[in-house]
């Protein structure tokens, strides 16, 4: 799909599967999503503009590389907070941001109750974070509301996504590129993704599938 890469690796094939599996206890879920968003994060980053430094080693100088832009993670509440660690590990002075939605099980939309985005939106490449891109309303309106601040580059990562949430965060957003280490078969008749993810995404994020 335009817009959309899904990286193709083995070891994060190996922790979506961890991720999925019904029996994966609370513990290694939480691991295990710092592990697969650690190389979400390293693939969505590949862009970031390096601005080129001396530094001094104990021997001599020498040519380095900073970033030349600030970083930003926004994670969309709750269930976006469990990949915010694996991409502070990449970048541990990216400023972190939280949009807090939820979805109206009736009308299968987002209703936003909470925002906190830094300051300086304007200027950073802005990480936009949720395991789950499901009927793409949370995702949607949480880039809406980041360009409404200033956001001008922004970047969407996920878990696993269905086609109709990638279809319609990329209508909506053309400009926004998507990355997940899946995309799924399809929503069903609740509007949640198949085959989705495991049951203790839902007990300790509160996942939107």
């Amino acid at each position: 799909m335009d817009g959309v890469t899904v990286v193709d690796h083995v070891l994060l094939r190996r922790l979506l599967s961890i991720l999925r599996d019904k029996d994966t206890p609370h513990r290694v879920f939480r691991e295990t999503m710092t592990d697969a968003a650690l190389i979400l994060g390293y693939e969505a980053m590949r862009g970031l503009r390096p601005a080129e430094v001396e530094i001094e080693t104990p021997l001599e100088r020498t040519p380095g590389v900073r970033l030349a832009d600030e970083v930003f993670v926004v994670a969309i509440l709750r269930a976006g907070l469990g990949l915010v660690d694996g991409f502070l590990r990449l970048v541990p002075e990216a400023r972190v941001g939280h949009l807090g939605m939820y979805r109206d099980e009736e009308a299968l939309r987002p209703v936003g109750y909470y925002e906190n985005i830094p300051s300086g939106v304007e200027d950073a490449e802005v990480f936009v974070v949720d395991p789950m891109l499901a009927t793409g309303g949370s995702g949607v309106q949480a880039i809406a509301r980041l360009k409404r601040a200033g956001a001008r580059r922004i970047h969407f990562v996920c878990l696993v996504a269905a086609p109709e949430g990638c279809r319609a965060l990329r209508e909506a957003h053309p400009d926004v590129h998507i990355t997940t280490a899946a995309v799924d078969r399809e929503l069903d008749e609740t509007g949640y993704i198949r085959p989705g993810l495991g049951d203790a995404g839902d007990r300790i994020f509160g996942t939107d599938r």
